[in-house]
């Protein structure tokens, strides 16, 4: 268990999509510069605040990556070095004290509870892997907006068969194909994430093409069909059913992704392409998207005493219908588009205080009367690391958004870091939804402002095995969230959670 080399330029200037991806989980948690930032050292960083263990092991990699736990089964049980085995288990508790969503009323809580082992047996340029998770949660009641975001227990989140070898025909260049169910991070994670805070991940069954030509440039290429998680109705999942996940075989995710690194003054760029395709089956009824996604990203890492930057484009067509409804069978023209734009400044002294300001824009339907849909979707991308935590809060989504705001993180210590955000949010379109909310007010006499954020949070690595985190969040209600159709009372949102993870 992450007994595997790594490169260094996973270390420094990651090649890999799944590394670059923790990265970036890392500071989805704790601010993504800031992170980027220590990934600059030399010493093996601490593994993510999440069940990562299955991404930790680049095959095409020269160097460890990241830190061994402390306490780890592998040696535990003196297993051989060709199989590798670990188990992570997450705790949280969240409470939310008033709410923002549709004819929601009172506050809510919960316990959600991820648990994932993690096996896999490595034979020379192949080896097979498995992760089982089980995501599940305590305390939710008939008010809970309790969804397959919050729960999926006892599946297999992962089981596949992979061929790696960093010379491929003596080419030079690294190739790696990964065939069967497995998980995708790309880029910012914006469009296409395995998720991190949130207790259910993504998956997808289908074949991963990768090349990457030692730290000058990375190539993903994939044609996947999307896992639906299972059951998907509230009730079955009040009561804690069990049913097994089924891949969406009507539904066609694919793409292409391309990383050049530093293409001058310690800037890097990113190209990608995302395709959509799907389709209603069983229960599982869709808006039927098919959808073209092309972006790009160019980013510049934060350093002490330096300027970073991150700069996305992502511009998105094709066709969606308005609802799911069987009988909805009207195809909507779609174009929209999104942007995000950050510049930061790490001040070299104690603490290394990091100060970034943000903004967002993904663009909402400016006439819900026309034959046109106009509203940016995200895709399988990530939102915490961005806006807020998800679980049963998670304000606002990566549609129908403008959103500026800024950050500050401190490190006092290589074992504590914390963060201080604040974030204003407006509807794109006044006539669209607040996505996340469920509301909407067609004729725009509601206006566009949501309010503003402010949120604290702190994480702890007590070591290598054992974290500690906690948060707290409040929302500041503007006039759409008071009074548009449905809202609940006017009352401020609090979020407050805490949570530990062991691996081992």
């Amino acid at each position: 268990m992450f007994k595997k080399p790594f490169s260094k330029l996973a270390s420094v200037n990651s090649t890999d999509t799944a590394i670059s991806g923790i990265t970036l989980a890392v500071a989805g948690m704790l601010s993504t510069p800031f992170a980027l930032a220590n990934a600059t050292t030399k010493r093996p960083a601490t593994p993510p605040f999440a069940c990562f263990s299955s991404q930790m092991n680049d095959r095409l990699a020269d160097q460890p990556r990241y830190e061994k736990p402390l306490w780890n089964l592998h040696d535990a049980l003196t297993l051989p070095d060709w199989l590798s085995i670990s188990l992570e288990q997450r705790t949280r508790y969240e409470i939310l004290d008033g709410q923002f969503r549709a004819h929601a009323q009172g506050g809510d809580q919960q316990i959600p509870l991820e648990t994932c082992l993690s096996l896999e047996a490595s034979f020379d340029a192949i080896r097979f892997g498995v992760e089982f998770l089980d995501s599940r949660q305590f305390g939710s009641d008939s008010g809970s907006p309790i969804n397959n975001t919050h729960a999926n227990e006892a599946d297999f989140l992962q089981a596949y068969l992979a061929f790696a070898q960093r010379n491929f025909l003596d080419s030079g260049i690294g190739t790696e194909v990964i065939l069967g169910r497995q998980t995708l991070n790309f880029g910012s994670r914006r469009l296409v994430a395995r998720n991190v805070f949130r207790n259910t991940i993504n998956a997808f069954t289908g074949a991963r093409l990768r090349f990457q030509d030692n730290g000058k440039w990375q190539f993903n290429g994939f044609v996947t069909m999307p896992v639906g998680r299972y059951p998907n109705d509230r009730q079955e999942m009040l009561d804690g059913k069990h049913e097994w996940d089924k891949e969406l075989y009507k539904t066609w995710f694919s793409g292409g992704f391309l990383e050049i690194y530093d293409i001058g003054w310690k800037t890097n760029a990113e190209l990608y392409l995302y395709h959509l395709s799907e389709g209603d089956q069983n229960d599982n009824a869709t808006r039927n998207r098919r959808l073209f996604t092309p972006g790009m990203r160019w980013y510049r890492k934060a350093a002490k005493g330096e300027f970073d930057f991150q700069l996305e484009t992502a511009g998105q067509f094709g066709t969606m219908r308005a609802t799911n409804e069987s009988g909805d069978g009207r195809d909507l023209d779609h174009t929209a588009w999104f942007q995000h734009v950050s510049v930061g400044y790490t001040v070299d002294m104690p603490w290394s205080p990091h100060l970034a300001l943000h903004y967002d824009y993904a663009s909402g339907d400016s006439d819900p009367n026309d034959d046109k849909s106009e509203r940016f979707d995200t895709l399988f991308g990530a939102r915490r690391f961005e806006y807020s935590p998800t679980g049963i809060y998670g304000v606002v989504a990566r549609g129908n958004l403008n959103s500026p705001g800024y950050r500050v993180n401190i490190s006092p210590r290589d074992d504590l870091q914390a963060f201080f955000s604040h974030r204003f949010f407006w509807l794109a379109e006044s006539r669209d939804s607040w996505t996340a909310a469920g509301l909407r007010d067609a004729s725009g006499a509601s206006g566009d402002y949501l309010g503003h954020q402010i949120e604290l949070s702190t994480r702890w690595n007590v070591n290598s095995s054992l974290n500690f985190e906690t948060g707290w969040t409040h929302l500041f209600k503007g006039g759409f969230a008071r009074d548009a159709p449905n809202a609940p009372d006017g009352q401020d949102v609090d979020y407050f959670y805490v949570q530990s993870l062991f691996r081992f």
